[in-house]
């Protein structure tokens, strides 16, 4: 390995509470039925790792279903007012309800120290993902952030991460991607990167264990290639 990309939410920052509040100011700017409609962590979370616009459409329609509305998908002008209620609230709150994984200083720190230039690649709005990476004090270990909205398509489309590749100068088979969701596995696949996947995170609700990833670790810092000589040795 030469470089690494990384993920942001639910890799390196615990936005939940990020997403849980800006969502609950959109709704109450919304008409009936959406208006009232009680969300919490629990609900949110599946929802989480495929861009703001998915997330919005899948909290819409999920009211739909529990209030017997029309479906939101087809009433284009409630989605485009929840679209930008949320981008409106989002900012405000950004970073106020997130806290750093543990273990995410360690590993950033220890990366660096093997000289490896880093990437974050994120399906999150480039200019969102900048200034939660700023107010979390982590923007300087990055070379580069690469949003969702950076590029024609996102994870988990291989184009960000051979994009990333080709700007941090190191081929795609020497650069790690580090993530919690199938969506990074899956852009990793598809870009010819190894893949090592955080135990915690968001992904979609369903099992991460199961998705196919080169490793699992439950901290950043217990990547193979930061522990003894033998270890890295011994890594993919």
């Amino acid at each position: 390995m030469r470089a690494a990309i990384l993920d942001l939410d639910g890799t390196l920052v615990h936005t939940l509470g990020d997403f849980v509040e800006a969502l609950q100011r959109m709704l109450r700017d919304l008409p009936a039925p959406y208006t009232h409609y009680p969300i919490s962590a629990e609900t949110i979370e599946p929802l989480v790792g495929k861009g703001s616009e998915n997330l919005i459409k899948s909290l819409l329609a999920q009211v739909d279903a529990a209030q017997g509305a029309i479906k939101i998908i087809a009433n284009t002008t409630v989605f485009d007012l929840a679209c930008v209620r949320y981008q409106h609230h989002y900012a405000d709150v950004n970073g106020r309800f997130s806290t750093v994984y543990p273990g995410v200083w360690e590993g950033l720190e220890a990366l660096q120290a093997l000289g490896w230039p880093l990437a974050c690649v994120t399906n999150k709005p480039t200019a969102f993902a900048q200034t939660l990476l700023r107010a979390k004090g982590l923007e300087r270990f990055f070379a580069f952030t690469l949003g969702g909205d950076a590029l024609p398509r996102k994870k988990p489309d291989p184009l960000p991460l051979l994009t990333a590749c080709e700007r941090l100068g190191v081929l795609a088979e020497h650069t790690l991607m580090v993530g919690d969701s199938s969506n990074d596995a899956q852009a990793a696949r598809g870009a010819g990167c190894p893949v090592w996947l955080m135990t915690y995170g968001y992904n979609h609700g369903q099992d991460i264990q199961a998705v196919d990833a080169d490793g699992f670790i439950s901290r950043l810092s217990d990547l193979p290639w930061l522990q003894s000589p033998v270890s890295r040795a011994n890594a993919p």
